[in-house]
């Protein structure tokens, strides 16, 4: 048998719930600064959400919902889309440092748990690098970004999640087999992702992600647990745990 090296964790949604009360009113804020009258409500992004990215998010909902767009954006769309991203990129900092965005249960614990006890840890994520530093920085402390040996985010590989393509570089930049890994993510789209690298994944969904398909997923549950917050396990096998640790996962 394979011992356990690393964990690999997604962020928006898996360290945090910060799709709904992050990105997207920063988003918000964003557009309406560059004078759109787009409002992102929480049911429609949710349906935005399926595409991951927040340029190719922005770049679908003009194509496919086709608002309105200021004649700056008609001439350079690709320049006006980067603009709008690095906007919502400043508000989402501001809301983070405001601790409006705290880390879902059970995360810093195992977090720590798993630095003392010496698993490897890494992020892979399609969200830009300076959204995780903002992220860790603002809730696990301005040193955290060094407890991850790997943060494989953003556009480091070309073709985001689904393809496994950002687990593959998160792996090799830890000269790991994915025998050795369990990645933890939210999503389908991360989940597909992670399955296709070849990685056992344990899923913590969450409002947006209840309803996606997760099937041959190791573990799907509401979160990770907290001594006073026990699991509820949605599909597989916690063998009576209540929460999930170090020990636990060695056992999966």
């Amino acid at each position: 048998m394979t011992n356990l090296a690393a964990l690999i964790f997604d962020v928006d949604g898996t360290l945090a719930d910060t799709e709904r009360d992050g990105h997207r009113p920063a988003f918000n804020i964003a557009f309406a600064e560059a004078g759109v009258d787009w409002d992102w409500t929480v049911d429609l992004y949710g349906k935005l959400l399926r595409v991951t990215g927040g340029k190719e998010r922005i770049r679908f909902y003009i194509e496919q919902y086709a608002p309105s767009l200021p004649a700056a954006a008609l001439s350079n769309l690709d320049s006006f889309i980067l603009g709008l991203h690095l906007a919502k990129n400043r508000y989402y900092a501001q809301l983070l440092s405001q601790g409006k965005i705290p880390l879902r249960p059970g995360v810093r614990r195992l977090l720590e748990e798993a630095r003392a006890q010496g698993l490897r840890l890494a992020i892979s994520t399609t969200t830009s690098p300076d959204n995780v530093i903002a992220l860790l920085d603002h809730t696990l402390g301005s040193d955290s970004a060094t407890w991850f040996e790997v943060i494989a985010a953003g556009d480091v590989v070309p073709a985001k999640k689904p393809a496994p393509d950002i687990y593959h570089y998160a792996m090799h930049a830890m000269r790991l087999e994915p025998a050795q890994c369990l990645a933890f993510e939210d999503s389908e789209n991360g989940f597909r992702s992670a399955r296709d690298a070849g990685l056992r994944t344990v899923v913590t969904i969450n409002e947006y992600t209840h309803d996606h398909d997760f099937a041959g997923a190791l573990l799907v549950l509401d979160h990770l647990g907290e001594p006073h917050q026990p699991i509820h396990v949605i599909s597989g096998n916690a063998h009576g745990c209540a929460y999930v640790n170090v020990d636990f996962l060695r056992k999966l």
